[in-house]
């Protein structure tokens, strides 16, 4: 697995009344835009947040199962981002333990790192996740990840087939860079801040705020 080829993870949770029915989307591919897998899974009534953990989690173990050591996710989650790099504390205590969980895995890999991006940039992970919300909601039976797409960036250890070779955990890489603080405006009506959803918040977070009054 050392020195294996870079894969790019988008994923996606999300959770129709926050706590409500969720689910998430995972796609893989190539650093060369090359399709590899994807999937969406329904997991049940939750959170937004808990169901973009379940996302990152599953990304981080389809790349170690299949003997990728270079991961690179990118999510809509500014949230999740930030905490998995650092910048954020986890308080919540139903993220604690998949914040823990992420942390011990990565800890596994070659190199890692997280961005936030935002959804425009993250359609097809949207859509997976919000499809088997459909699903469910229909009862349609879960669909299978898609079919592996043939490479060469993915072999799996001849010794014990579709079973990664990892070595014991070990600290964050120091390769994966925190994220750089991006600055979300929003405007202060009638006693109200607009629009609330930008602002990616649990109960108990702290944050800085800077209000500045348009000339």
């Amino acid at each position: 697995m050392p020195n294996s080829p870079e894969i790019i993870a988008h994923i996606d949770g999300g959770s129709r009344g926050n706590p409500g029915p969720a689910a998430y989307g995972m796609t893989i591919e190539t650093a060369q835009g090359q399709p590899v897998t994807q999937l969406g899974k329904f997991i049940g009534r939750t959170t937004n947040n808990f169901a973009e953990y379940q996302g990152l989690l599953a990304a981080l173990e389809y790349a170690l199962s299949h003997g990728h050591s270079r991961l690179r996710v990118l999510t809509d989650s500014e949230l999740m981002a930030r905490q998995i790099s650092g910048q954020y504390k986890v308080r919540n205590p139903d993220l604690k333990p998949l914040y823990e969980k992420a942390r011990a895995m990565i800890g596994r890999l070659e190199s890692f790192s997280i961005r936030h991006v935002y959804r425009e940039q993250n359609r097809e992970a949207d859509r997976l996740a919000n499809q088997a919300m459909d699903d469910a909601a229909r009862g349609i039976a879960p669909r299978g990840p898609a079919p592996q797409v043939p490479s060469t960036v993915a072999p799996k250890p001849a010794s014990q087939p579709g079973v990664a070779v990892l070595p014991a955990p070990a600290p964050l890489p120091a390769k994966a860079v925190p994220l750089k603080p991006q600055p979300i405006v929003a405007t202060f009506q009638n006693g109200t801040l607009y629009p609330h959803t930008q602002l990616p918040l649990l109960d108990g977070e702290e944050v800085e705020l800077e209000i500045h009054r348009k000339k």
